[in-house]
């Protein structure tokens, strides 16, 4: 792509907000021009605001470390500075939805990490290699909204990204029913073992809100659009546990699905490896160049040495068998900050910047 877009990362100084400016970085296609935070933050540089609790492996980007924070609630300001939006804020769903619409009618995208506008439903919930067909309902928010460029895009919950993706291509076998159990990173509750002592040898069996996500959102991404909105899909029936676990990145899941058809398990192997979607497709820099990897070792794949296979975009499956309750099960595995919120905002960025709805 020869045009570059100037962007802003709105919640800049929170993890998935870091996240979102190491991935920028050095990015081919947008080049960060604005950060923006909470009143407490403007004003300072990024250094100062979020350098003492920088929870990212790699360095502050040499070249945002001196950038000013801007204040998020100065919408226009910010909006006139950029071509869209990543937003990654810390407000109460009532104020993030108002915060996210307010830049749309300011005619700048926002493409969302944030869970708020996940079932407005002219709102698209993307998981690009799944359901980018959804992004046609940008038409239909736009004359809701009343704008010609701006909208409101968003990421589905970072748990879904570990097993969604696996159960997406055995649909063409009649998914009727899944159990998803889920063991969720801390980095997914924006924390580090520094900063949360307590999770060290310790195992939390409940996250608030997460199993209503984990059963609920896999439905809209599935869904269909109908009268200007997206209408979730009927089926399949899906149950989950949610767990917290000592794990820095990477959530896994543990999958359980009944099927109609009886496909062998060589055939349903190959339908993952060779499952591809829009953004291999169009070759988007973020993109994983294989989607799904089965891992045939008994003990794989494993967070250490899976969550950041294809720069933590892939996701790993393994461990495929037969079930005395369901037809099959197996176990999945995705990096819950990289594909599951803010690699997966990039990619889907991506994806709107290719198919034309940033112009």
């Amino acid at each position: 792509m020869e045009k570059k877009y100037n962007v802003g990362i709105i919640g800049a100084t929170g993890m998935v907000g870091q996240r979102f400016a190491t991935l920028l970085e050095n990015h081919p296609w947008f080049n960060v021009t604005i950060l923006a935070a909470s009143a407490r933050s403007a004003g300072k540089t990024y250094e100062e605001a979020a350098g003492g609790r920088w929870a990212m492996k790699t360095p502050m980007p040499e070249n945002m470390k001196s950038m000013v924070i801007m204040d998020a609630s100065d919408v226009e300001a910010v909006a006139s500075k950029v071509d869209f939006v990543f937003c990654a804020v810390d407000m109460k769903k009532d104020e993030i939805r108002a915060l996210e619409e307010a830049y749309a009618k300011a005619e700048c995208p926002v493409v969302s990490n944030n869970s708020a506008h996940r079932f407005t439903p002219d709102v698209p919930m993307i998981i690009p290699e799944i359901n980018d067909g959804h992004l046609a309902i940008i038409a239909d928010q736009r004359k809701r909204l009343g704008t010609k460029k701006g909208f409101v895009a968003v990421k589905s919950n970072c748990s879904l990204q570990s097993y969604v993706p696996a159960v997406h291509p055995l649909l063409k076998y009649g998914v009727k029913r899944v159990l998803a159990c889920t063991y969720q990173a801390i980095s997914g509750a924006g924390k580090t073992f520094e900063r949360w002592p307590e999770m060290v040898d310790n195992l939390i069996p409940y996250i608030g809100g997460e199993e209503e996500k984990s059963e609920q959102e896999p439905l809209k991404i599935w869904g269909t659009i109908e009268s200007g909105e997206i209408v979730k899909a009927a089926s399949p029936c899906i149950t989950a546990q949610c767990l917290r676990v000592p794990v820095s990145d990477g959530h896994t899941a543990a999958v359980f699905v009944d099927l109609e058809q009886k496909p062998s398990m060589e055939e349903i192997i190959k339908t993952w490896e060779t499952y591809s979607g829009k953004p291999q497709e169009l070759n988007l820099p973020s993109a994983p160049k294989q989607f799904l990897h089965y891992f045939t070792e008994p003990d794989r794949p494993q967070i250490k040495s899976e969550r950041n296979l294809e720069n933590g975009m892939a996701v790993s499956i393994g461990r495929l068998r037969e079930d005395t309750q369901y037809t099959i099960k197996f176990v999945c595995m995705s990096h819950n900050t990289l594909r599951g919120a803010a690699g997966g905002a990039v990619l889907l960025a991506e994806l709107l910047c290719a198919e034309g709805y940033m112009d």
